[in-house]
């Protein structure tokens, strides 16, 4: 009976992981939708990020987990949250210039950026494995970004590759500070204060206004609910089921997803250097992630 309810419990937390993968590969989507719809970066990062961090901390408190960080915690959450806010505009900004598919592809290397830094500044070893790793990665993002000079700009490429930077910094920062906070926590604080930065930013730059219309409001509580406070709280939820480095591989759905909503719904065109690419890309990250170390996973 306790193997049975052990292996009930794992395959529970790998539909979550799954799931919430899913969700996660829809943020590139409504992305593509909001630049059609009008609404700027700025305003669209704003509100997902206001409404989803209302939603996460409804959800923790539900199930009796919401509580006050102490003070020292708060600050580097806070800090956290700036660095996530960052990076998830560049990706966003990213979007104007290559493909929602491309994209999602492209920031999928960040695990090979996070072993990277950790090499060399948190002492891990560098093993033959995942040395070869990141040589497939670097190649399936040449392949993806010299495979076609129509569609992939070059500049969009630039700045996905450095949102991945971004990610990569923040799961490391998360990573030490998961010693103190708990995930859960540690994400619902974040999302506060990357909502605080849009926002802020917003309002001084004069690009934050108020969304009209039904089509606008959707795409905001689409990439709101569906493509972050749900993902979320799924993600974190399935980690209670499951080891970190099963769920970091099984994210590589994440990408996937959007490639094929992509062409489903934006009438992309995966061209087969762009499809070998990212297959070596999900390759590289499948190995580097295979006894990787747990993680905050938050969107971009």
């Amino acid at each position: 009976m306790a193997n049975s309810g052990t292996v009930k419990r794992h395959t529970f937390g790998v539909l979550l992981i799954i799931v919430a993968s899913a969700g996660f590969g829809t943020l590139a989507i409504f992305g593509k939708f909001a630049e059609a719809a009008g609404l700027n970066t700025t305003t669209l990062l704003a509100f997902r990020f206001t409404i989803a961090a209302g939603l996460l901390w409804i959800g923790l408190a539900v199930l009796g987990r919401a509580r006050r960080l102490p003070p020292g915690q708060l600050k580097v959450a806070f800090a956290l949250g700036v660095l996530y806010a960052s990076f998830s505009a560049l990706f966003f900004w990213a979007l104007l210039y290559i493909p929602a598919g491309v994209a999602a592809i492209a920031f999928y290397t960040y695990p090979a950026y996070v072993y990277a830094i950790s090499v060399s500044f948190l002492n891990e070893q560098l093993t033959r494995l995942k040395l070869i790793a990141l040589v497939v990665a670097v190649v399936g993002v040449a392949l993806i970004v010299g495979g076609d000079t129509v569609s992939i700009d070059p500049f969009g490429i630039s700045l996905i590759l450095l949102a991945a930077l971004g990610y990569a910094l923040y799961i490391a920062g998360s990573r030490a500070a998961l010693g103190s906070i708990a995930p859960d926590l540690l994400a619902g604080v974040v999302l506060i204060a990357t909502s605080i930065s849009f926002a802020g930013f917003g309002l001084v730059s004069g690009r934050l206004f108020v969304p009209v219309g039904g089509q606008q409001w959707g795409i905001i509580l689409g990439i709101a609910v569906v493509g972050t406070a749900l993902p979320i709280f799924l993600y974190v939820t399935g980690l209670e089921h499951i080891e970190a480095s099963q769920a970091s591989i099984l994210g590589t759905a994440e990408p996937l997803v959007t490639v094929i909503l992509g062409v489903a719904l934006l009438d992309e065109v995966v061209t087969p250097a762009v499809a070998v690419g990212g297959a070596l890309v999900l390759l590289g990250v499948a190995l580097i992630q295979t006894d990787a170390a747990g993680e905050v996973r938050t969107p971009q």
